[in-house]
């Protein structure tokens, strides 16, 4: 393909403008030492399905869909791919997503540019502002902030690059994105290699029906040519000889292909289905195989896919089922398996639903064994809360520990002078100016105790001054995830409703923790006695301009009578309760300058709700 007009201009200019060294565009370093978020496998798997389904539908996409994808998951501004030409001294865009959409086509000199700097020394490498080593980039707009290139392999020869594109700051790649970018170029290079082998059996095929229809054509020629003829056709049959040797050997490498496919799914223990949904025909990788632990010889049926599925999962599947029998679409959904030795599996499905030649509906997709991620994550959830309740039950101790401590001092005062008093008043004689003076130290420690919990109570009431940023859309999956695990062991549906980009609030990050923690808790609780069980954490601006935030349950709601005392100290409907939790949050709430509040749901259920100022200069 040949490069727009204006790269091709400008490189005419580049040995006019001074170029900076490499070393000094190169920030590699720096993104390994950079934060990395955690994983999303399910928008990775989802992006791999995708590149399965155009390697299954349309081959001839699978460039530009990899190109889609890497824009997506990496949630960069540009994404795409640099291939060599065939005589390897220039590199072609043949696919590109995002902002240099436009310049498709194009490309860069092999031995004057990013690509070729990586190709160079066989490493990813991450570039920033390139076009000040290499000046001709600076007519593709708009710039690149920075810029993500890995090798792109092909039977084991890198013959280009995979890039991602950041075109401002808002965005840093770290090691994470490098890991997306590598996965998704090894899948990629195994269906790239894949559509070769399809293209080149075509032509093969097509060069055999044409050698047998000139082999026909010669059969009705005049006999004078049958020599002549028998010549040609033996030069012929010895061509397609050669074609066979080339179609067996290309049909190793594609099995090879396979087996590598093989090797990726059992790496990442997901195993790829297909199901006909008029016969309910499955057919099962050998990855899958081993997830359901079935002899492969033995015949696949639902029925035999259903044994597996564990007793509390049976309902939803056959739902999930239920509703892929009525529409075709995709569907998403996790479930558990029992196995026969009685250990629990847990699997992530994807399907994509689409129709077949004969327009039956038809499922392609792929199952994911998440057991250890999941054992790890509820592992986790069940540490966080035991540190949560240790703190809670540690902070409680402590503060009981400071208060016994600093009253202790003037109530000994108070019952020393209280004694002295009564023995004054009691002597024969009895002693008023004495009794009158202890009396008034009693009254002196009395005050002394009361300054004690004033200043209890300030500290409490912490200067703002210490405090930091808080944006409570962090804090409140944080603590969801937390508690996760237990909303799925009481069956509690949760929804999320979070207005994005609210300003921050000033406070204490670990109150307003345990603020939201207790609420979620109590919310949970108060569902235990009813089937339908949803919770409902939302977060808005208030009219008011303040951070607001609902947590909503169906539970049996908050008696109207108790309305008005339910943050009282030592009040309690539970029959274990001991009546601080609410306490303790409207004490929280109120320091950080909002309000707590508690309403009955229009469907029935509690809504707890709180606000909280919005921190100056936020807005």
């Amino acid at each position: 393909m040949s490069e727009p007009a204006n790269l091709q201009n400008d490189l005419r200019l580049e040995t006019s403008i001074p170029a900076a060294s490499l070393e000094s565009i190169l920030c590699t370093e720096e993104l390994l030492r950079r934060q990395w978020r955690p994983p999303d496998y399910e928008k990775e798997n989802s992006a791999l399905v995708a590149l399965a389904c155009a390697l299954a539908d349309s081959p001839g996409t699978i460039l530009q869909t990899l190109a889609d994808k890497v824009l997506d998951v990496l949630q960069a501004d540009s994404a795409g791919l640099s291939l060599l030409t065939k005589e390897e001294r220039r590199f072609y865009w043949p696919a590109i997503a995002g902002a240099w959409r436009l310049h498709i086509g194009g490309g860069t000199p092999r031995d004057f540019g990013p690509c070729g700097d990586v190709l160079d020394r066989n490493i990813p490498m991450l570039f920033t502002h390139w076009e000040r080593r290499y000046p001709y980039l600076s007519i593709a707009m708009p710039l690149a902030e920075e810029g993500l290139l890995v090798p792109f392999y092909v039977n084991g020869k890198a013959v280009g690059t995979i890039w991602a594109i950041a075109h401002n700051d808002r965005r840093k790649f770290d090691v994470e994105d490098l890991r997306l970018l590598e996965s998704m170029g090894r899948f990629a290079s195994a269906a790239y290699q894949a559509v070769e082998f399809i293209e080149d059996l075509k032509l093969e095929f097509a060069a055999r029906e044409k050698a047998e229809m000139e082999l026909r054509e010669l059969t009705v020629g005049l006999e004078a040519q049958v020599l002549i003829r028998t010549a040609e056709l033996d030069q012929r049959n010895n061509q397609l000889a050669d074609a066979r040797a080339r179609l067996a050997e290309e049909k190793l490498c594609l099995e090879r292909s396979e087996a590598f496919l093989a090797e990726g799914q059992r790496l990442s223990r997901t195993g790829t289905f297909s199901w006909r949904v008029a016969t309910d025909e499955i057919t099962l990788s050998e990855e899958l195989y081993r997830i359901f632990e079935v002899d492969p010889g033995v015949p696949v049926t639902l029925e035999l896919i259903v044994t597996r599925v564990h007793p509390e999962d049976i309902r939803s599947v056959h739902n999930m089922m239920g509703r892929a029998r009525a529409a075709v679409s995709d569907f998403e959904f996790e479930h558990r398996l029992k196995m026969p030795d009685q250990s629990v599996r847990y699997l992530h499905v994807v399907a994509h639903g689409s129709h077949d030649r004969d327009g039956q509906p038809e499922y392609i997709g792929a199952v994911q064994d998440i057991t250890e991620r999941r054992l790890s994550e509820e592992a986790l959830s069940k540490v966080r809360f035991e540190l949560a309740h240790m703190t809670r039950v540690t902070s409680l101790g402590a503060l009981t520990a400071s208060i016994a401590h600093e009253i202790n001092q003037p109530l000994s005062g108070i019952s020393s002078n209280a004694s002295a008093a009564l023995r004054w008043i009691r002597r024969e004689k009895p002693d008023l100016g004495e009794a009158v003076a202890s009396l008034e130290q009693i009254i002196a420690d009395s005050h002394r105790a009361s300054d004690i919990i004033t200043s209890l109570r300030a500290m409490f009431k912490k200067d703002t001054n210490e405090r930091s940023p808080v944006d409570i859309n962090d804090l409140i999956p944080t603590v969801l995830t937390i508690v996760r695990h237990d909303l799925q062991r009481k069956g509690v549906e949760l929804k999320t409703v979070l207005k994005a980009e609210l300003p921050a609030i000033a406070g204490d990050k670990v109150q307003l923790q345990q603020v939201l923690l207790n609420l979620v808790v109590n919310a949970t609780e108060a569902m235990h006695s009813v089937q339908h069980r949803v919770l409902t954490v939302q977060s808005e601006l208030s009219k008011r301009d303040m951070v607001h935030v609902s947590i909503k349950d169906t539970g049996t709601g908050v008696d109207p009578s108790d309305l008005d005392r339910i943050f009282k100290p030592l009040f309690t409907t539970k029959v274990h309760g001991m009546g601080f939790g609410l306490s303790i949050c409207h004490s929280i709430i109120e320091s950080h300058g909002g309000r707590i509040w508690v309403s009955t749901g229009v469907g029935g259920g509690s809504i707890f709700q709180f606000e909280l100022p919005v921190m100056q200069g936020a807005r």
